[in-house]
């Protein structure tokens, strides 16, 4: 079964934020040694780290106009931080995988979600 994990990070560390200059380097380099783990797992591919929702732009189309907004819509602590696609054998499988992920003990929650068809 295929699934997509959602990687929140909410307000945990992630590099560049005030939380990940509190991790000491050894803790920092787990981190990156952990997402470089998942990333060689078999049946994962990997996405790619978004920037902060700050960055983002909301497009809508209401009566054949497009309108766009700064930001997300809704205010959010667990932001969309990156994604990854699984190839697991059951929503076990994936969870176990999720729960490797470092934003995962961080702060943040990872989404399973299976893809359809």
């Amino acid at each position: 079964m295929k699934y997509m994990l959602l990687i929140h990070h909410g307000e945990g560390a992630v590099p560049g934020s005030p939380a990940w200059e509190e991790l000491s380097a050894e803790e920092q380099g787990q981190v990156y040694a952990d997402y470089q783990a998942l990333n060689e797992t078999p049946g994962v591919t990997p996405g790619v780290r978004m920037d902060g929702p700050e960055t983002a732009t909301t497009v809508r189309v209401a009566d054949g106009e497009t309108l766009t907004t700064d930001g997300p819509f809704a205010e959010t602590k667990e932001a969309l931080g990156g994604y990854c696609f699984v190839e697991a054998e059951d929503l076990d499988a994936a969870i176990a995988l999720a729960a490797r992920i470092p934003a995962a003990r961080l702060g943040g929650g990872i989404e399973v979600r299976p893809l359809v068809g």
